[in-house]
């Protein structure tokens, strides 16, 4: 899957954005990218201490990503199938803004639905629930916080699998 984005303010700069599988080889990128991730600075910070996407994660799940120019990595989605849940959804800080978020969900979609999958479960990073409705998402509950892994209530959403 290839599309275009265009620079941060709308500039005429555009750059091919495309989606791939990831491989065991990107595990340190896209680690580097969740450590480095503003969403998850201050209360959120104890989450991602320590956190670590490895390449035996990416080989057991549907783990892609969003790369641009010299394989550049702008986001990447994992999608557990069984039973399916949207596991990780991150947007490099820079990307933020350019629809990389929403093509990577369209994305975890039509994998989802290639997977025969009716519906997938979204257990959301509070400040995410916005875009995760934002795209179609429904929330039907709320997970409980628990301590000391996560020290606060997250939203509980389904996404239907048309």
């Amino acid at each position: 899957m290839t599309s275009r984005m265009t620079g941060a303010g709308g500039g005429a700069r555009r750059e091919a954005v495309r989606i791939r599988r990831a491989t065991a080889r990107d595990a340190k990128r896209l680690t580097a990218l969740v450590i480095k991730s503003r969403a998850y600075e201050g209360q959120y910070a104890s989450v991602i201490a320590g956190y670590r996407v490895g390449p035996d994660y990416i080989e057991t799940h549907h783990v892609f990503l969003a790369v641009g120019e010299n394989e550049r990595v702008l986001g990447f989605y994992a999608l557990i199938l069984s039973p399916p849940e949207l596991d990780l959804m991150f947007v490099a800080d820079a990307a933020q803004g350019l629809s990389i978020g929403r093509q990577l969900f369209e994305h975890m979609i039509d994998e989802a639905r290639d997977a025969g999958l009716t519906a997938v479960r979204i257990v959301s990073h509070p400040p995410a629930e916005g875009f995760y409705r934002s795209v179609g998402a429904q929330r039907i509950g709320t997970v409980s916080a628990n301590p000391p892994a996560v020290m606060w209530d997250r939203p509980e959403l389904v996404i239907p699998i048309p």
